[in-house]
């Protein structure tokens, strides 16, 4: 059974979602303030969090951002659907996926789902299964995923995990057209059809990591109305 903490201020909303969590086998702790979120996430260590954004004591951006520099804990954010500035901050911020208020309970279990299952494939693979993987190069770029490292022309450059994923699945597929929902599904274990902002987002911040000038890219290109491909 995995624990999942849920922060929203709406109780409305709070007892729906927590009750949809739990028919899913899942143990789900409560918060009604950003505060107290991130209070209980130090406590009890959850294996996923799904936060609201609009908080009170502390907005789920600020919990976003500090969960993220202690822990590679999974975090999906519920947003306002006009509010696309605060999706884009919180995926910046180091958020593994959203969703968008009013949503369907089916969708949340379903991402939440992913998100956990993905985060134990992680933790099965181990330290064993990263030493087997090859480094990888490409563009100026040399990436190893046993010691997690990236570097730049001879520099180590700082990236977050789902970044690191997402650069190594590319940069294994040079020159081949990735369509989103590959990458959705390769990166993030989404397997439906869904929101494919975050990968468009996840992107634009690789670019500022690793291209002389993110403006006009040379090694992650975009193909037009359908996704994205890695040039060496």
């Amino acid at each position: 059974m995995s624990t999942v903490l849920l922060v929203e201020d709406d109780a409305v909303i709070r007892d729906a979602v927590a009750y949809n969590l739990s028919l899913d086998g899942h143990d789900v702790l409560t918060a009604a303030d950003g505060a107290s979120g991130l209070n209980m996430a130090r406590r009890h260590r959850p294996d996923a969090v799904v936060l609201d954004v609009m908080l009170p004591r502390m907005s789920g951006l600020d919990v976003c951002r500090i969960l993220r520099a202690e822990t590679p804990v999974p975090i999906l954010l519920l947003t306002a659907r006009d509010a696309e500035p605060d999706r884009v901050q919180g995926l910046e911020l180091g958020a593994d996926d959203y969703v968008t208020k009013p949503f369907s309970m089916r969708e949340l279990r379903a991402r939440v789902g992913s998100m956990l299952r993905r985060d134990n494939l992680s933790r099965q693979a181990g330290p064993r299964a990263e030493a087997a993987a090859q480094p990888v190069t490409g563009g100026g770029l040399t990436l190893d995923p046993a010691r997690h490292e990236l570097r730049r022309r001879g520099e180590v450059v700082a990236l977050r995990p789902r970044g690191f994923s997402l650069l190594e699945y590319l940069m294994r597929h040079p020159e081949q057209v990735l369509t989103r929902d590959q990458i959705l599904e390769s990166v993030w274990g989404i397997t439906y059809r869904g929101e494919t902002r975050t990968v468009d987002v996840h992107i634009r911040w690789l670019r500022e990591k690793i291209e002389e000038d993110p403006a006009h890219p040379q090694h992650i290109q975009t193909v037009r109305s359908i996704g994205y491909k890695f040039v060496p």
